[in-house]
């Protein structure tokens, strides 16, 4: 690809000093972010943690413009999200998934529904419908494009909504707590897409309260009462248990474990998955 067409291609993201407060806050209350700062690059993938209250979702409203800084600018692409007349060039480079798959839903017909955000672009036919055929495979639910959504499992209608997404040839697909809702097999089956998806070129800014989504990743952001308190990996963040505790969270179970293993003379790497953990395992033996 010529050096030109990549450099009009580039997705970046900038917070340059975001703060904001939400209008109902009450009197004396911290803002929901607070003069935040942070480069994004093209195609990482970014887990951003913290309890409760810490400002994750309200900053990822701001990169696709459903919210908007009260100081500060967000700059998608070198385009700021405060003008409106942005968002819709935005939107195309930024798709944003949901908790609850089933809030998502706009139709009753999976094709339907995944055809409904790229139909909304005034599309052709064709366009359309080419679209929906390589976002549903891309997630392997290719088979399932007739069937109604109500009678998909949790994962299916969460990888439906990602296809949704897909449609629309983000650059960046922000997953706020995507898995929270949804069982082990459901959980594994969202998690690899998503993790294909990156290795494809595709950015993936996530927010989980499970910590060993956390190590999929390759960068993280660690934020307190709307002040981003680390960026960094997740092994440097593991191993400050005094940060750990200011940001109210605890490693992963895994890494115990695999702390453990090594102690007993296993020199294994830092596993993303119990398989991974088999796996190195079964190499030594």
């Amino acid at each position: 690809m010529p050096e030109e067409e990549k450099a009009e291609n580039a997705f970046s993201l900038v917070f340059d000093k975001v703060s904001f407060s939400y209008k109902n806050n009450e009197e004396g209350r911290a803002p929901a972010l607070s003069g935040c700062s942070f480069e994004y690059g093209q195609g990482e993938f970014l887990v951003l943690v913290g309890h409760n209250s810490s400002g994750k979702s309200t900053l990822v409203k701001m990169i696709n413009g459903l919210l908007i800084p009260d100081d500060g600018d967000v700059l998608v692409s070198g385009l700021s999200t405060s003008d409106s007349k942005n968002h819709i060039s935005i939107r195309k480079e930024v798709g944003l998934v949901f908790q609850n798959p089933d809030n998502q839903t706009v139709t009753s017909v999976v094709e339907d529904d995944v055809a409904f955000g790229p139909e909304n672009l005034n599309l052709e036919s064709s366009d359309i419908q080419e679209r929906v055929t390589s976002a549903l495979e891309t997630v392997s639910m290719l088979d399932r494009r007739k069937k109604l959504v109500a009678n998909l499992s949790g994962g299916q209608k969460q990888l439906i909504a990602i296809a949704g997404v897909l449609a629309l040839r983000p650059k960046l697909i922000i997953l706020d707590e995507a898995t929270s809702l949804l069982d082990p097999r459901g959980r594994r089956l969202v998690l690899k897409k998503i993790v294909e998806l990156n290795r494809m070129g595709i950015g993936i800014i996530m927010i989980t309260h499970k910590m060993e989504e956390v190590l999929l990743g390759n960068r993280v952001i660690a934020l307190e009462k709307g002040n981003i308190i680390f960026d960094g990996k997740s092994s440097d963040l593991f191993s400050n248990k005094e940060l750990l505790q200011r940001a109210g969270l605890e490693p992963p179970q895994i890494l115990e474990l695999t702390k453990e293993l090594r102690d007993i003379g296993y020199n294994i790497k830092t596993p993303k998955n119990p398989a991974e953990i088999v796996e190195e395992i079964c190499k030594l033996r």
